[in-house]
């Protein structure tokens, strides 16, 4: 063994408990091969999975697990994507389907690092918690023999008595809220259990943290509805366009309300480069809680949803509803409704489909169905060359349309959209030179079907439509203050640091009081050296220092306290 190893260890043996950890991390172990047996195994296994090594490794791996989960098309999101992606990619989709990328966040090896996170995290933090509890309990450790060992140190002898100097002494660190006693000769202090807190605070705050992400994706809720000026929507699982949710969701989890949109108004930039962008969205509505709440009226905008419990309204679409009537030859109303219709582009150029199902017979007296294909623009200019729309608000509006009869295929058994028409077996309306029939409707204009099959007028009544999403995601307060906790915690374990400073006070041989001051941290800083600097400043004040018995003069204590040759670090 050299020298300086050694002196290390004489060093560390001379500072005892006063130079034990500060702080509750374990101490780190050699690694070494377990004994033999299960339990030795086990044990083993159990030490390297607490280790914060691990926690950290497993972390990482956590965080490099959610790429793919946003990347890749997940089936919890959008079903859709998914089959197009396999579509597209016939090798590679067979490959994600057994890695379970498709469904990162309910894959097997994704739980099994989320739960090995947390077990990780549970099985450091009561071990450290149980330390922490302990060292508040206790008292700062003893004065080591040699101080002058210590990082930080400076002595002075002074003609004030020893009781008085660490009387001093006492209240000067109390004064600076150390925790402080005296033992034997010498004031004993220690300060900074912020530090230690704020640890155990951002690892507590991890756990609370996915233990909300869990509830969250288990039981939570996300929902779509379109619904049109005058419509209403109520909170039950029917009532929903899009509805995915967690897997230990059931419907009776679903917030009851209720609410109608009375109007919906959208403001948009009419001039400069941004020409055509919205400015505004807000939806009025009445709501009601429960079955029998009382009926309350709020504006839902953008990034601003309607709150009710764990539930929230967020408007996220817009577009139009043309009113269209359809009379059959004889001028009976078979169809009359606002038809939402689904924006193509930012000027809300807007397609979708008119389906009469039911009450429609032809010119002989059949039953047949109906299926109008409908184009909108709410600002038409025709010196464009297109059917496109040129801004987004009802400047010019324009419905174009053109006629299909037959069957629809609704009694089929095979869902369908609501904005698409099956064509398989409806035959499209004919003009008099035998081309299909189509024609550019604006507000209170009509198009008569050939050979007196009816018509289709176009209302000068045109409604607006608004999209909701209802989410809703228990977990969301305590993931918000898990989040906060976390950052707090970690600004204290990282900007406080602890410390423990000693001051000796002992009679010479000659009469004369020697006074020693000397600090310890957790770690090198520059804060230690300069805060003892300046408490043994203070205390010179008061102890002042008294004549050296070579020179006759005083020796003044060094205000930054140099770290001591060769002091254990």
């Amino acid at each position: 063994m050299s020298k300086t190893d050694t002196d290390t260890s004489r060093d560390r043996e001379e500072l005892g408990a006063a130079g034990s950890q500060l702080s509750t991390a374990p101490q780190e172990e050699q690694t070494s091969l377990p004994g033999l047996g299960v339990i030795g195994w086990a044990r083993w296994f159990w030490r390297q999975l607490t280790s914060m090594r691990v926690a950290l490794l497993l972390l990482l791996l956590l965080s490099l697990g959610a790429i793919p989960g946003s990347l890749i098309p997940q089936t919890g999101a959008d079903a859709s994507k998914v089959e197009d992606f396999r579509a597209a990619h016939k090798t590679l989709a067979p490959v994600y389907d057994k890695l379970g990328l498709f469904h990162v966040y309910s894959s097997v090896w994704f739980s099994a690092i989320y739960i090995l996170l947390f077990v990780s995290l549970i099985g450091c933090i009561v071990p450290r918690t149980w330390q922490f509890v302990g060292q508040l309990r206790g008292r700062p450790p003893g004065a080591p023999k040699r101080l002058d060992r210590l990082p930080a140190h400076t002595a002075w002898r002074t003609t004030a008595d020893p009781e008085r100097v660490r009387e001093a002494a006492l209240a000067l660190l109390r004064k600076r809220r150390f925790r402080v006693h005296v033992v034997g000769d010498a004031v004993a202090a220690e300060k900074g259990y912020l530090r230690e807190l704020g640890n155990l605070v951002f690892h507590i705050a991890l756990i609370v943290l996915l233990v909300a992400f869990a509830s969250g994706q288990l039981y939570k809720s996300d929902g779509t509805k379109l619904v049109v000026e005058g419509d209403g929507f109520s909170n039950a699982l029917p009532m929903y366009d899009d509805f995915k949710s967690g897997s230990l969701f059931r419907n009776d989890d679903l917030v009851p309300f209720s609410f109608d949109l009375k109007d919906f108004k959208g403001t948009y930039e009419v001039s400069g480069p941004n020409r055509g962008t919205p400015r505004t969205y807000e939806a009025k509505i009445t709501y009601s809680e429960g079955a029998y709440g009382k009926e309350r009226s709020t504006t839902v905008k953008v990034n601003e949803p309607l709150k009710i419990d764990d539930a929230k309204v967020y408007l996220v679409s817009h577009g139009y509803a043309p009113v269209i009537t359809v009379r059959d030859g004889k001028g009976a109303v078979v169809y009359h409704d606002a038809v939402p219709l689904l924006p193509l582009d930012g000027n809300v150029s807007s397609n979708g489909v008119v389906k009469v199902m039911d009450g429609y017979r032809d010119p002989k007296g059949k039953k047949e169905q109906l299926g109008f294909q409908a184009f909108f623009a709410p600002t038409l200019d025709a010196r464009s060359g297109t059917m496109l729309s040129q801004f987004p608000a009802l400047l010019n509006p324009v419905l174009a349309v053109n006629a299909y009869h037959g069957d629809l295929g609704v009694n089929s058994g095979i869902p369908q959209s609501v904005y698409q028409l099956d064509k398989k077996h409806m035959t499209a309306f004919k003009d008099a030179k035998g081309q299909l029939l189509k024609k550019l409707l604006k507000p209170g204009d009509t198009m008569t079907l050939p050979n007196g099959a009816g018509s289709i007028t176009f209302e000068k009544d045109v409604k607006e439509w608004a999209g909701f999403e209802i989410v809703q995601e228990p977990g969301g307060g305590w993931a918000l203050t898990g989040a906060l906790a976390a950052i707090f915690g970690l600004a204290a374990s990282l900007f406080i640091q602890r410390r423990r400073v000693w001051v000796r006070a002992v009679r010479g041989a000659d009469g004369v009081t020697l006074v020693e001051m000397a600090g310890l941290g957790r770690s090198e800083s520059a804060k230690v050296p300069e805060e003892l600097g300046d408490l043994a400043g203070i205390l010179y004040d008061q102890a002042p220092g008294a004549p050296d018995p070579d020179d006759d003069s005083a020796a003044t204590p060094d205000p930054q306290a140099v770290p001591a040759e060769g002091a254990e670090k």
